[in-house]
């Protein structure tokens, strides 16, 4: 691995209080697989000021989080809102100063890849090091690189792991983990006990959105599934989706998919549950036993919350994206493609995943 010849993290001058900011301008699943070596950096330096610049989107997820200081948030062009390119062009700036402000010691690129845009934005905050991955070193702009080919064959957060391993950290990573919204989990409490007759433990959560295609389950094999299941084990369900019309450009929804599968679900307890925003997908995940979902943001998070889960891969990597740190059962078609996944499988994984965990329980 290609460092700096110093590339302990460390403040201005040794002192022992670190200024850092990482980067992680992704989906929601890529800041969640970058939240252990957050950890990892506090537990190594608990009075460092650690930074998170994020999207717009996903920064929500950071809320009360112990090993972050400070989250910045980026807005993407598409994502400008009412203020028009104007108000986005002010607002990064008013951001860059106050970054340039902390005195940064280190920014840390937490994407494996090699974006000369984001490096770039890294030189005008001032650090004293970028640190980040590249195809070889030296690599423009970076001070400290981590080679892209040190990153294969591993999944995201031992990805992303490397570049903790570039500047001392030691040691493998650890769980991811998030924390809801006391507000927005006494409101997912509220709806369960409002169908507290009905809606008996385990509690599954079942998420049928996807924002790639190749991901989208059928909404009758949802139904057949939640069907299925409640007829063989009494359990009760909560049904999440992305809200809105499927042709918004923006934020496609799902109003009339759920729909559907609630119109099929007569007589199966579940208590519908449109995800309006991340914090409260967060908390009602919290309080689901298990998950059932596609490979997704839904999914990564579930995982950062502790849930088992049941996931369906389409086109996707399953060693880079599976989820971590939690007992999980993965099934991808070998089209890749999850509509050629039979509710038979998925049945089946979600009796794997629920023996395994009784074998565990036991001891």
């Amino acid at each position: 691995m290609a460092t700096a010849p110093d590339a302990r993290l460390s403040g201005r001058a040794g002192e022992p209080s670190p200024r850092v900011l990482v980067i992680r301008r992704d989906n929601i699943g890529d800041l969640v697989c970058t939240l252990p070596l957050l950890r990892a950096m506090r537990d190594a330096h608990p009075h460092a000021w650690i930074g998170v610049l994020a999207n717009s989107y996903n920064a929500a997820l950071l809320e009360r989080h112990p090993d972050v200081n400070e989250v910045f948030v980026y807005r993407k062009l598409k994502h400008r809102g009412g203020g028009g390119l104007l108000g986005l062009a002010a607002d990064r700036v008013r951001m860059i100063r106050a970054l340039r402000a902390r005195r940064l010691d280190d920014v840390i690129l937490a994407t494996p890849d090699y974006q000369p845009r984001t490096v770039q934005l890294a030189r005008w905050l001032g650090a004293e090091r970028v640190i980040g991955f590249a195809p070889a070193s030296p690599a423009p702009g970076l001070d400290v690189v981590v080679p892209l080919a040190a990153a294969e064959r591993k999944h995201e957060v031992e990805r992303v792991m490397l570049l903790g391993e570039a500047f001392g950290l030691k040691g493998g990573p650890m769980p991811a983990r998030i924390y809801p919204d006391p507000r927005e989990v006494m409101h997912i409490r509220a709806g369960l006990a409002a169908r507290s007759r009905d809606i008996q433990r385990p509690i599954v959560g079942v998420h049928i959105s996807a924002r790639k295609p190749s991901q989208r389950w059928p909404a009758e094999r949802f139904a057949a599934l939640m069907r299925e299941l409640y007829e063989e084990r009494g359990i009760g369900f909560v049904l999440f989706w992305a809200p809105g019309a499927a042709d918004n450009p923006l934020h496609p929804g799902d109003d009339v998919k759920a729909q559907e599968v609630h119109t099929r679900l007569v007589g199966v307890p579940c208590l519908r549950w449109p995800t309006e925003t991340l914090p409260g997908l967060i908390a009602a995940l919290a309080e689901c036993d298990h998950v059932i979902c596609a490979d997704g943001g839904a999914m990564h998070l579930a995982a950062a919350l502790g849930k088992p889960i049941v996931a369906l891969f389409g086109k996707s990597d399953v060693q880079r994206w599976r989820p971590w740190g939690v007992p999980h059962e993965v099934l991808q078609a070998p089209s890749q493609e999850v509509n050629d996944i039979p509710v038979e499988r998925v049945a089946a994984a979600y009796e794997m995943l629920t023996t395994r965990l009784s074998l565990l329980a036991a001891g």
